[in-house]
């Protein structure tokens, strides 16, 4: 038996749900098939919850391009739909002097991508701001912040079922190939086949595996960067987010605040060969921490920190490499009208949803 619709979307994480939602709102008859028990249980639900700025991407990348546009969606939406968030701020800061250089590149780097709110900070200023950081100077993002990605989740598909879509769960899509007009998928657990005039692979962790069950070639390579958060036991110090200079692999273990107040530090950067949350917890992983935190943050209690989750970044570049650029593969590269595929969503993939959904609608009705 076959069922026609006019798209599909595979996933239902943040960056799946708004591009369902931007598909539905366009009128488009829309069906998003999601492999777990739930929306968002992954990437989407293990982050930092962080409404980045867009500071430190390549000029001209996806990355940079979709935060910026993003943060300013994001903010707007949250506040026509009562999405809980804050526009906290954060402080990078650097802990030596030859780290001011660093500073002053990103604020350059900002500018280059639109961003020119950024203030650089004495350490004075940093004190008045922070008084428990230490540091010899700081660069001030007024527009970074921090959003409930769950609420947020939920109210992408309110909008998603109030224009008619539909969301599936416990449908983990086994592959997909090209038919006359469109694309016939196969769901695992059951004979009927899908027909769509549109796909959407915006499977996460899964889309790599996804497009190579479907016999798809020049893919990237997928490797999986787990990343460790502890939460800070007691009030918290501070009243921003705090971040130290980027390093590499990741931003540094960096100090945020959820909705609730609740301080937590992470991530670090833990490559591994499998998918899997699991909080490898030894002691020396909490000293780790610890030392790394202390260069900003003398006062930290090492007892206070306690173990909280992992969340896995779904990367396409090695250990060696800088980070890749969000990679969103339409005809040009796969050479079939009609399917989107999106590798590489990691950081800032959740201040860049509702731009990474234009972008997608857009190169879909051009195609």
């Amino acid at each position: 038996m076959t069922e026609k619709v006019e798209c599909i979307v595979v996933g239902a994480g943040v960056v799946g749900l708004a591009i369902a939602r931007a598909l539905a709102l366009n009128g488009h008859e829309v069906l998003i098939l999601e492999a777990e028990d739930g929306f968002g249980t992954q990437t989407s639900s293990r982050n930092s919850e962080i409404i980045h700025a867009g500071i430190y991407y390549p000029s001209g990348s996806l990355r940079a391009r979709t935060c910026v546009r993003g943060k300013a969606l994001l903010y707007d939406y949250c506040r026509q739909r009562g999405v809980d968030h804050q526009q906290i701020g954060k402080l990078i800061v650097a802990t030596q002097a030859q780290q001011l250089e660093l500073l002053k590149g990103y604020q350059v780097q900002a500018r280059a991508n639109g961003v020119d709110d950024l203030e650089l900070l004495s350490a004075q200023k940093l004190h008045q701001l922070e008084p428990e950081v230490s540091g010899c100077a700081a660069l001030w993002s007024p527009s970074t912040g921090i959003v409930d990605s769950h609420g947020l989740m939920l109210s992408l598909l309110g909008d998603f079922e109030q224009a008619a879509g539909t969301l599936v769960l416990r449908s983990p899509v086994r592959g997909f190939k090209p038919v006359a007009e469109g694309f016939e998928v196969t769901v695992a657990g059951t004979s009927m086949k899908l027909r769509s005039r549109w796909l959407v692979n915006s499977a996460g962790h899964g889309a790599l595996a996804l497009a190579k069950a479907s016999s798809m070639d020049h893919l990237p390579k997928s490797h999986y960067v787990a990343g460790h958060y502890f939460s800070y036991s007691g009030k918290s110090p501070f009243s921003h987010l705090v971040y130290p200079v980027a390093e590499t692999g990741g931003l540094g273990v960096h100090a945020t605040l959820d909705l609730g107040g609740q301080l937590k530090f992470g991530p670090d950067v833990d490559w591994r060969k499998q998918l899997n949350y699991t909080f490898e917890f030894e002691d020396i992983r909490r000293q780790r921490f610890a030392t790394r935190i202390r260069e900003y943050y003398p006062a930290l209690e090492a007892s206070r920190l306690q173990p909280a989750y992992v969340g896995v970044r779904p990367r396409i570049s090695s250990p060696n490499e800088p980070a890749a650029d969000f990679m969103i593969a339409a005809s040009e590269t796969h050479g079939m009208a009609g399917l989107i595929q999106l590798f590489g969503i990691e950081s800032p993939g959740l201040t860049a949803s509702l731009a990474i959904a234009e972008e997608v609608v857009a190169r879909l009705r051009t195609d």
